[in-house]
């Protein structure tokens, strides 16, 4: 390996990180985005196969003390993105198939010879420019399946005919049923349901196993759209029936699940702290979205007539209709004290998600504490959303009426000469109405503490909007926001996405999964008034002076140094959390979703096999992000008595690819 590839040591990037005072430094990547091997991959990738695995290995060596993982819940074939998953049920696609061929911990339950015919008719990879390339997201369906109907059918032979290999595999799963049975059924209820009553025929893979993951609602089925929330005598004895008509399809889909929690499990203890190993911790995506599956099963949980979108923002003027199910309020609490069906809910998800990850990012908390909502319906979504209120913020509204029984803040709280969606429509809230809106973060905080998790292991995704309830409600517990520095207005001094105003709690990172890459911004920007705006904004942040500074030269003419100032720029910041989405540490310039559009390309831009090799070159080139690089300019930025007691620790950081001292 020539010289100017040596890795920075692990150890010099602890102790920069330590001395600028940050606790987490966490990889931000979702599971469609790990590489695989060619041995193993269907086309889509996973943390648990041996590519994803070997990832997480070079990711610790980095440097990083955790990895931001999306949500992992079941998708359908039809809709990739994890925020649309299932809040129970794991993405059968994340299931890595070579440890069920060669693993006697799985009772080596998949041949060989299936999964080496699966791997030999796999469509060839769809390659971008750089170090990623495109999932094959609908091709991966049909053979991941495929192969595990063929482990499920070789399981329940082999099971059957008592073979010791697979006994202590049948244990498992005969516990992992009995314990998990109040979603393991609905779950695959709806999936066999949708299945039978999907337009077109059913999927008809090895076995005949009945299922598609087609993701179809079931409020176009043609019955059974109330069957699992009725409790009359016939909607019982129709779900018994049904129950026993799919007995094999709701066996194969909880014997899926339970080899996805064995895979996590082990995952897990992998990246548990060993001798001279730091852990690397695992953060998992506490989505506000609800699945339609998850909708069908609990929607007796759901306010009638409206759901949950976002309002006209600064990222997005003109709202997004999601379309999720809001929890009805009048099912927050029990009659007598005590939580209701809805916090009920949301507290066994979130105990279900701490028992599985070392920490949470709860996704657009807003959703959690003041959701905008909308009326279902009306032809035009995006108009429906525009005139959307608050939930708890609306008790005097001409046009959402019903919204008033909901109402927290009062009329003479509002300020109504702003738009309603406004952070400063709610002026004034006392301790009792804050604690109100708080209902459900409360009860998420109350399961991370019962797990012994700390306060800065809870992200909260707050981005451009903060609503007034909000922030008393973080306030209140100490929670800090995002800042997305990419975004931020320099010429707004007080601007949220400014690292200068970053609080201690805060998260932050130069983007995220919805964001162009800053690699791409960077070029954008390069020769334009852009460059010299950043360069001049990064030399207050950085000290140093555009006249006589030889990295303010350099981000004029050259997009990396720019880059890698930016990311100085965070570690500098008050914030002791910093997140890096994977774009932005792998130099890639493609969108990995653009937010608000429908888009074939969205959710499947992953990396390629060989990255973490090709990673060294393209840091040494300027074309990926080179953390020893940045944390050097971090610590230079602290002065000469800084960069003098710490003269050999910079000077390591630099020369681990080969950057001037």
């Amino acid at each position: 390996m020539p010289a100017h590839d040596r890795p920075v040591a692990r150890e010099d990037l602890a102790a920069a990180l330590d001395i600028l005072g940050k606790r987490h430094l966490v990889l931000s990547i979702h599971d469609v985005s790990f590489p695989g091997r060619d041995d193993e991959d269907l086309g889509r990738g996973s943390p648990y196969s041996g590519g994803g695995r070997a990832f997480l290995a070079f990711v610790r060596r980095l440097g990083f003390t955790g990895v931001q993982l999306g949500p992992q819940g079941q998708t359908s074939r039809y809709n990739p993105s994890p925020y649309d998953g299932a809040l129970f049920a794991r993405d059968i696609l994340s299931l890595a198939l070579r440890p069920l061929a060669d693993d006697p911990a799985y009772g080596n339950v998949l041949p060989r010879g299936d999964l080496d015919d699966l791997l030999r008719g796999r469509p060839s990879r769809r390659q971008a420019p750089g170090v990623t390339e495109r999932a094959s997201y609908g091709d991966a369906w049909p053979r991941q399946l495929a192969a595990l109907a063929s482990a499920w059918h070789a399981f329940v032979r082999r099971r059957a005919a008592g073979d010791p290999a697979v006994s202590d595999l049948a244990d498992a799963f005969a516990a992992f049923v009995a314990s998990n049975a109040a979603w393991l059924t609905p779950a695959g209820m709806h999936e066999v349901l949708s299945t039978a009553y999907r337009t077109g025929g059913t999927w008809s893979g090895a076995h005949g196993l009945r299922v598609s993951f087609d993701g179809s609602h079931w409020r176009t089925w043609p019955r059974d759209q109330e069957l699992w929330v009725s409790k009359t005598s016939a909607a019982v004895a129709r779900r018994a029936g049904l129950q026993r008509t799919y007995a094999r399809e709701l066996e194969f889909l909880a014997f899926c699940q339970l080899l996805l929690a064995r895979q996590h499990a082990a995952l897990r203890a992998e990246l548990a702290a060993r001798p001279g190993l730091p852990a690397l911790r695992l953060f998992g995506d506490l989505q506000v979205g609800i699945s339609v599956g998850d909708t069908w099963a609990l929607h007796d949980l759901f306010l009638p007539g409206y759901a949950m979108g976002a309002p006209p923002s600064r990222t997005n003027p003109d709202g997004q209709p999601w379309g999720y199910p809001v929890l009805d309020p009048r099912l927050y609490h029990a009659t007598g004290g005590g939580l209701g069906p809805a916090l009920q809910l949301v507290a066994a998800r979130t105990d279900a998600m701490l028992r599985d990850y070392d920490g949470l990012r709860v996704d657009h908390p807003h959703g959690l504490v003041c959701p905008w909502v909308y009326r279902t319906g009306e032809p035009d979504a995006y108009r429906a959303v525009q005139g959307g209120a608050r939930l708890f913020e609306s008790p005097c509204l001409s046009d959402h009426p019903a919204l008033a029984a909901h109402a927290i803040a009062r009329e003479d709280q509002l300020d109504t000469a702003l738009p309603r969606h406004a952070d400063r429509w709610v002026r004034t809230l006392d301790d009792a109405q804050v604690r109100r809106y708080g209902a459900q973060l409360d009860v998420v905080l109350a399961a991370a503490r019962a797990h012994g998790r700390a306060l800065d292991d809870v992200l909260c995704e707050v981005l451009s909007t903060q609503p007034y309830p909000l922030q008393r409600v973080l306030e209140g517990h100490g929670l800090g926001r995002f800042r997305v520095t990419q975004k931020a207005d320099l010429a707004n001094p007080n601007d949220v996405y400014r690292s200068e105003n970053a609080r201690p709690e805060d998260w932050v990172m130069l983007g995220n999964h919805d964001t162009p890459p800053i690699w791409r911004l960077a070029a954008s920007w390069h020769g334009t008034p852009l460059a010299a705006a950043q360069t001049a904004y990064l030399c207050g942040r950085l000290g140093s002076r555009s006249d006589d500074d030889p990295l303010a030269a350099r981000m004029l003419t050259d997009p990396a140094a720019l880059v890698h100032a930016k990311f100085a720029d965070l570690l500098v910041c008050p914030a002791r959390q910093v997140a890096v989405f994977m774009s932005d540490l792998f130099g890639s310039h493609d969108i990995y979703n653009a937010p608000g559009v429908v888009d074939p390309e969205n959710w499947t831009l992953r990396l390629r096999a060989g990255c973490e090799a090709a990673y060294w070159s393209l840091a040494a080139r300027g074309l990926a992000l080179d953390l020893g690089w940045a944390l050097a300019i971090a610590l230079r930025s602290r002065g000469p008595a800084c960069a003098s007691e710490h003269a050999a620790l910079v000077t390591r950081l630099e020369r681990g690819l080969g950057r001037p001292c």
